[in-house]
């Protein structure tokens, strides 16, 4: 089982080879911080902690929420704890990126998680809460506010159950070496 020529990983299983995409990785996670973070401050310029705003009818609503627990509001006010083990998380996905090899669907995916990791850190151990402002459904028939990092989460989850699902997919395609031939110097043979 040979880990230095990328062929096989830890557990056995196929990777692709050479150094994953660090800049498509980096570069997405900023993109989505800087997304997260911008609209969140420009929905807390526009509207107080509960007032809302429709924005298509009743089907989608900008609300500012402030939620001070986990995914979709749950454990309500532990938003610093919460902080602190996304430390640990966003450590996990750089690790796991660097150790994953060469596949730019992959880096893509773990970009969007990054970058959505980062953006709900930053909001819980900055304000104490996280500034979720999307809120979509029908009446009393609501989805989950969530920003754009829950968003991009949610992308990234997606992206990893396809790649799980389909093996292989988003792998550059290996330049396979061309058969030599062995011809005599002065021409092929006549029959």
């Amino acid at each position: 089982m040979s880990d230095g020529d990328g062929t096989k990983g830890a557990a056995g299983t196929r990777r692709a080879a050479g150094r994953p995409f660090w800049f498509v990785f980096f570069g997405l996670a900023a993109l989505v911080v800087i997304a997260d973070q911008l609209a969140k401050a420009w929905l807390v310029s526009i509207l107080d902690p509960g007032e809302r705003l429709d924005v298509i009818g009743d089907f989608v609503r900008l609300i500012n929420s402030q939620n001070s627990g986990a995914l979709f509001g749950l454990f309500k006010d532990q938003a610093i704890l919460f902080g602190l083990v996304s430390i640990g998380v966003v450590a996990l996905i750089v690790w796991y990126h660097g150790s994953s090899g060469r596949n730019p669907l992959l880096s893509v995916a773990l970009g969007l998680l990054l970058g959505g990791a980062l953006g709900n850190m930053l909001d819980r151990l900055r304000l104490g809460y996280v500034v979720d402002f999307i809120d979509l459904g029908i009446g009393n028939i609501r989805f989950y506010t969530f920003n754009v990092a829950d968003s991009a989460i949610s992308g990234a989850i997606l992206l990893l159950i396809l790649l799980a699902l389909v093996p292989g997919i988003g792998q550059p395609k290996e330049t396979a070496p061309k058969p030599v031939t062995t011809e005599p110097l002065d021409g092929p043979a006549d029959a």
